[in-house]
């Protein structure tokens, strides 16, 4: 049971730590909790059935099963990028210089608007993901795995290996570093600052958009709520790891999910939300910076 487990919370990990990222990412630079990123997460989801829903309609999903895989991921993506630096102009930058409590409410609004607004367009019940990947399993160390759990394992990974190599050595990412430690400072030395923050937006926007897709193919199944669950989740991976910090957010998905994995194996499945969320008041209460929050400064953190 160990290892079925172990396999478990690493797949559903690399999930929670892509959607953190977004978190993470806009935390380091504007000090806000965007708590409509779980949305941006569900639309992604519903994005990537209505691109599948044309593929099978063009025939594509039979003849060019390697296109398909690239559009059902590229398209939401694109889509996802899109509202993300939507929501930035909208809900976020004309509140930049208020009180810190009025952009908060203006990312609960956006939340629940997003909910809704899925939930009228799409309506109140869960839809299929079509299967799109035909994988077969294998037993390793008696535990299940099968080829679409390597799939997501693999592409999480790549995407955040690629995003830490982006942060670290394109001029985009020191721009987005310089802003997240002086945002003042780096617009005095020719940043643009607002460019700079509608990309990591987008950024976050995308590694949800994937996300979505990949929960979508492995559990065959979505609706309008998913984002808000998810997001909470994968606040408290933020916040586990220590929000702000990329790599913080990569260590407290992976392990905010071993942990809910492990809970539901050995005590229950039903209370593993609530387990989740207990982590969160524990972290809070002894060590309110994260497990790496204390590592570096705002320099390194997004």
């Amino acid at each position: 049971m160990f290892a079925q487990q172990l396999v478990n919370g690493l797949v559903v990990g690399a999930v929670y730590a892509l959607i953190a990222l977004g978190y993470t990412l806009v935390y380091g630079i504007l000090q806000l909790i965007n708590f409509a990123h779980g949305e941006i997460y569900m639309i992604g989801a519903y994005v990537g059935i209505a691109v599948l829903a044309v593929l099978g309609t063009m025939g594509l999903t039979q003849t060019s099963l390697a296109l398909s895989i690239v559009l059902v991921f590229l398209i939401p993506m694109i889509y996802c990028a899109a509202y993300g630096i939507t929501l930035e102009r909208v809900a976020y930058r004309p509140l930049r210089g208020a009180p810190r409590l009025s952009p908060l409410i203006s990312a609960i609004g956006m939340s629940l608007f997003l909910q809704n607004y899925v939930q009228v367009v799409q309506g109140a019940r869960d839809k299929a993901f079509p299967n799109l990947l035909e994988l077969g399993s294998f037993q390793l160390f008696g535990a299940y795995v099968n080829g679409l759990q390597i799939f997501i394992l693999l592409l999480a990974v790549g995407l955040m290996a690629a995003l830490q190599l982006f942060i670290k050595k394109t001029k985009l990412g020191k721009a987005m570093r310089a802003t997240a430690q002086d945002r003042t400072m780096a617009s005095l030395v020719g940043v643009n600052v607002n460019r700079v923050i509608a990309i990591t937006f987008a950024i976050g926007s995308v590694m949800a958009a994937v996300a979505g897709v990949m929960v979508g193919m492995y559990y065959g199944i979505v609706n309008h709520y998913i984002g808000f669950v998810a997001g909470m989740k994968a606040f408290t991976a933020a916040v586990l790891g220590g929000i702000g910090n990329v790599t913080g957010a990569l260590l407290g998905g992976f392990l905010l999910a071993l942990l809910e994995s492990f809970w539901a194996g050995y005590v229950s499945a039903v209370y593993k939300d609530v387990f989740a969320f207990m982590v969160l008041v524990v972290v809070l209460i002894f060590r309110p910076e994260g497990i790496l929050g204390g590592s570096g400064g705002e320099a390194d953190r997004t």
